[in-house]
């Protein structure tokens, strides 16, 4: 995926020359003493990872690929238009039919952490052409005509251009459409509800999510009116529900995405004041979230609403096929697990990232055509299908290409002595050292398979850990290193530390077990169920013709009744008494378009004959 071209040819053959590429902006540049001070990991900033093949890697390209495409005409089309200046091409359409407020932020962030990963060409040009005929249209004030939701995604943007793309020439536009909205946007801030149905966002709609991205461009430029407009928009009256607790009895009923949103900006609340009681909220609001919103493949928000702790969630399987808003929710799950792994340094937040890569945002269709994009999971007991969304370009549309972005920046952390491996995913890291730069190679065909394979370069003799995440579910984990078994302690919910001197070659096996279990949706129904092994979510094709069979009652016999069929990683249904089943088992991130299939089964009235 490396399309590159040389600085000079680069300069040359920039649309606008004053998007030179800044040396002083880079992605690995420290950040201001309070932010460094919270951090105990890191991640490699979109610098050093290098996806492999594998599924994952094919639909980060086909992403790319689609985005690289869409017409840049198209995308300014409306605020050519607006403006009065020429507009050729046509608006995007759907969601989009005015303008590109809803997307134009997110896709100028997304496609400049693509290009800092890839060292992409194509897609530097690409953003730099945008903004730079984009800030044409924008008024002499600062007017962009944009509100609290596409003016925070344009920051975002601006922010990751200079951070991620290099560019030199964001920050005075920042500067210049900041002011103009601190002295306009609307400051009513009312918190969300559950009711009427137009306050399940607050008013004006997701003000909340504003500060996280103005406290980034704070550490970026180090202007003070950001941190202080960032203040403003603090999310005050719901964050306070977790300030003590893990289960507040009143966040329910709310809007689910831009409520796990929110807490990116205590997250960044904390990054900038080192205030503890933001990082206790935002741990607290994690563990609420784990235990009582999330399905088995991690999504939340069946129609896109926090759920009260009553059961609730396993009810809504009965009702609803807008299960979860899957790229949204997708996207802001990733950041607050690599937020509190980095504030706290632990693995188990990274089993949240694992889930939704393979059963998320990873397992969902691509984006394709005139902006056709899937927008909700469907995870019904009677049976789901995935299907795209009826309008096109919609906000899934933004999160989907940062989400599928996010996808390098997710695997590997680091500190000055340790080497943290958070994803088993094809890939290689490149570990710039004070002594020396490390190279690790991944090569794993996980989760289909048990083991993934490191092998390390370095010079020889180089002192390190590293680290290897062992799964919260996972029991038996094993390390082996250049073939021999190491004595590492595999803990569930902690960091493998394999600590010795390296040598050019060393070789590394992580083996995970990945026997099948069940997973009740909630508590208040322990026998509405979903298959899963390992990370992995598994569906039953539900356009067999047979009645819906009962699955054993205990994961010991579910791991005898479910026998390897000849596809790697699908499972056939072999019961104890010679019955014929014919609807086998997949990995939910497998099935195709408009195939049926069942998620959960109610095991406790199953079976269920129909003749």
């Amino acid at each position: 995926m490396n399309t590159k071209m040389p600085r000079r040819e680069f300069l040359k053959a920039a649309p606008v020359a004053a998007f030179a590429l800044s040396q002083a902006v880079r992605a690995d540049a420290p950040l201001p003493a309070a932010s460094a001070a919270a951090l105990k990991i890191e991640p490699f900033n979109y610098r050093g990872v290098i996806l492999r093949a594998s599924p994952w890697q094919k639909q980060y390209q086909s992403a790319r690929d689609f985005y690289l495409g869409v017409s840049n005409d198209d995308i300014l089309h409306g605020y050519r238009a607006a403006a009065g200046l020429p507009a050729p091409g046509k608006t995007l359409g759907g969601w989009c039919e005015t303008n590109s407020n809803t997307v134009f932020g997110q896709w100028l962030s997304g496609l400049s952490r693509m290009a800092c990963a890839g060292d992409d060409q194509a897609l530097r040009e690409k953003v730099a052409y945008l903004f730079t005929e984009w800030s044409k249209t924008v008024k002499p004030d600062g007017n962009c005509g944009m509100g609290h939701y596409p003016y925070e995604k344009l920051i975002c943007g601006l922010v990751d251009m200079q951070w991620y793309g290099g560019y030199a020439g964001t920050g005075e536009m920042m500067e210049k459409v900041t002011d103009y909205a601190i002295k306009n946007l609307r400051r009513d801030r009312v918190p969300a509800a559950p009711r009427p149905w137009a306050l399940h966002s607050g008013t004006p709609g997701e003000w909340y999510t504003v500060g996280e991205n103005l406290y980034r461009a704070w550490q970026l430029t180090g202007n003070v009116k950001y941190k202080d407009f960032a203040k403003v928009w603090h999310y005050t009256p719901y964050w306070n529900k977790f300030a003590d607790t893990a289960a507040p009895g009143d966040a329910w009923g709310v809007h689910a995405y831009s409520h796990l949103n929110s807490f990116s900006s205590a997250a960044m609340a904390y990054a900038v004041s080192g205030d503890a009681s933001c990082l206790r909220i935002l741990k607290n609001a994690y563990d609420f979230l784990q235990s009582t919103q999330c399905y088995a493949t991690g999504g939340i928000g069946p129609a896109e609403r926090i759920m009260p702790a009553n059961g609730n969630l396993g009810k809504a399987l009965d009702y609803h096929q807008n299960t979860c808003e899957t790229p949204c929710c997708s996207w802001a799950s990733f950041k607050m697990a690599r937020y509190l792994t980095q504030f706290t340094g632990e693995a188990r937040y990274g089993d949240w990232v694992e889930r939704l890569l393979y059963n998320g945002v990873g397992g969902i269709l691509p984006i394709k055509d005139n902006g056709r994009h899937f927008y909700y999971a469907d995870y019904r007991v009677s049976g789901g299908v995935k299907v795209y969304a009826r309008g096109t370009y919609t906000c899934c549309s933004g999160t989907y290409c940062q989400a599928v972005a996010d996808y390098p920046n997710q695997i590997y952390y680091k500190d000055d002595s340790s080497l943290y491996i958070s994803l088993y995913l094809p890939s290689e890291v490149t570990w710039e050292r004070r002594d020396g730069a490390v190279k690790v190679v991944q090569e794993t065909r996980y989760p289909r398979e048990e083991t993934s394979a490191f092998t390390v370069d370095t010079k020889p003799g180089a002192v390190f850990a590293l680290k290897f995440r062992v799964p919260g579910w996972s029991d038996n984990m094993s390390v082996k290193i250049n073939g021999a078994a190491a004595a590492v302690d595999c803990q569930a919910g902690t960091w493998a530390v394999a600590q010795r001197t390296w040598n050019p070659g060393d070789k590394v096996e992580v083996r995970i077990p990945l026997r099948l279990r069940f997973q009740a949706v909630d508590r208040w129904h322990p026998q509405r169920v979903a298959v899963v092994r390992g990370p992995v979510v598994m569906v039953q094709e539900g356009n067999a013709h047979e009645p819906v069979f009962k699955l054993p009652d205990s994961d010991e016999d579910l791991n005898k009744w479910l026998v390897a069929d000849d596809i790697p990683g699908w499972f056939r249904m072999a019961p104890p008494d010679g019955q014929n089943v014919i609807a086998k088992f997949l990995p939910f991130h497998e099935a195709i378009e408009s195939l049926a299939y069942r998620m959960y089964f109610d095991n406790d009235k199953l079976p269920f004959i129909l003749w």
